[in-house]
């Protein structure tokens, strides 16, 4: 199931740790509400055969975002979905909950968007996940660069990066 497993600590390590992480200094929640595709990801179980990936951001009235992730086939059907909450503890730095795995809260960092938040780099500070987020599933291909450079400026093995691009 989509992000089922995302507190567990078998995953792989994508990034060297000690590399300094750095989240964005300005970052406005209210931009990066909305639907993002998921356009590369660095493999984890609980995305396993999922294509398609999309994640659902909203503002809720007690101050946390809400979260929908929605993973698809193949053939484009919705396989799984999950949703949660995400808590903001610092400047782009999200703690996620989600409601079927109790008492597990992942550290997701938004790393980069671009200035109009059209393409975002999250990653995962102690290095078992990141992920390029475009608002399209289409992303062109200075915006994936320069994502790929955040990554890679991060700590992240480009290397073992899958890129999901139609």
């Amino acid at each position: 199931m989509l992000l089922l497993l995302s507190g567990c600590s078998f995953l792989a390590v994508y990034r060297d740790t000690d590399v300094p992480i750095a989240s964005k200094a300005v970052f406005t929640p209210e931009r990066y509400t909305g639907v993002w595709h998921e356009v590369a990801r660095f493999p984890v179980p609980f995305e396993a055969g999922c294509e398609g990936v999309t994640a659902e951001c909203g503002l809720r009235n007690d101050g946390l975002l809400s979260v929908l992730n929605i993973c698809r086939d193949a053939d484009g059907n919705e396989t799984a979905r999950i949703a949660g909450t995400a808590e903001i503890v610092g400047p782009a730095r999200l703690k996620v909950r989600f409601v079927t795995v109790p008492f597990v809260a992942a550290d997701y960092w938004v790393l980069w968007t671009d200035e109009d938040y059209q393409t975002a780099v999250v990653g995962a500070p102690n290095g078992r996940a990141g992920w390029i987020l475009n608002r399209s599933p289409d992303i062109r291909a200075d915006r994936l660069a320069a994502a790929r450079q955040v990554l890679a400026f991060n700590g992240y093995d480009l290397s073992r990066l899958e890129e999901m691009i139609p």
